[in-house]
């Protein structure tokens, strides 16, 4: 059963076949979307001033009629390039695991983690931690890690404050001055070593993809065993990951220059 008040529940659907409505016919009048929805029109009209307020839905074309706003154009556009970035970075991933042998994973950010949105498995699969779907906190892992690097200082303090830096391993990072440090380190390398952080035995590289904006929007990392990872492979390992990153990065529109 969900802990949400019957009401809010109620106003949610409403809003939600309110938009979609919308959404199917590209403008309406507050009439039409009453007798669509099955509301009275001061229902609506109490819909439609909420959802402008906050960018939702704007005035129409035409006198007296309503379409979607841009805020739902600037959301839409953000779940759209999770579609992009995994269209761009499956070919490449496959390609590199047929290289190394490795787990390949594609990261974004959300909130405080690193969102696992897609994953080629390796040789070693069942000793990774970061599932299809799963999540990370940002100051564990490659890719998480470059994550966190690629948000701004406001927001790694906020992290910092928030966050527990909970222990996964004797070599995650756990203290505020060496997620600092990390992340410094992280900024001017342009990548990240996880070094039996997450998982005792398990390294990984990570690198970021940047969009058409020069954004780090996602991270590609390469995972597995350690000697097989990092000791004599580090340098292979990460001129690996970063051009293959680069290489979705080119897809996705980005022509090498920073945001």
């Amino acid at each position: 059963m969900s802990d949400e008040p019957p009401g809010r529940i109620q106003v949610l659907d409403k809003v939600a076949a309110l938009v979609d409505r919308l959404g199917e016919h590209g403008e309406a009048t507050a009439v039409q979307l009453a007798e669509w929805i099955g509301e009275p029109r001061s229902s609506v009209y109490r819909l439609l001033d909420g959802l402008k307020a906050v960018g939702w839905v704007e005035p129409g074309s035409r006198r007296g009629t309503y379409r979607l706003g841009l805020s739902l154009f600037r959301l839409g556009a953000r779940v759209t390039r999770r579609f992009d970035e995994r269209a761009a970075a499956r070919p490449v991933m496959e390609r590199l695991h047929l290289q190394t042998e490795q787990t390949i994973f594609l990261t974004i950010r959300s909130g405080f983690e690193g969102v696992c949105i897609e994953r080629v498995d390796g040789r070693w699969v069942q000793n990774m931690a970061l599932q299809l779907g799963g999540s990370l906190p940002l100051h564990v892992g490659a890719g998480p890690r470059v994550l966190l690097a690629a948000a701004d200082d406001e927001f790694v303090e906020s992290y910092i404050a928030e966050q527990p830096l909970t222990r996964f391993t004797d070599h995650t990072i756990t203290t505020a001055s060496a997620l600092r440090a990390d992340v410094a380190a992280t900024r001017a390398n342009g990548y990240a070593i996880s070094d039996e952080d997450d998982v005792l035995g398990m390294a990984a590289v990570g690198a970021p993809i940047r969009d058409h904006e020069g954004r780090i929007t996602a991270t590609l990392s390469l995972s597995g065993p350690k000697p097989t990872v990092l000791e004599s492979e580090t340098e292979g390992s990460v001129q690996l990951i970063r051009d293959a990153a680069e290489e979705v990065s080119q897809t996705l529109g980005h022509d090498g220059s920073p945001a």
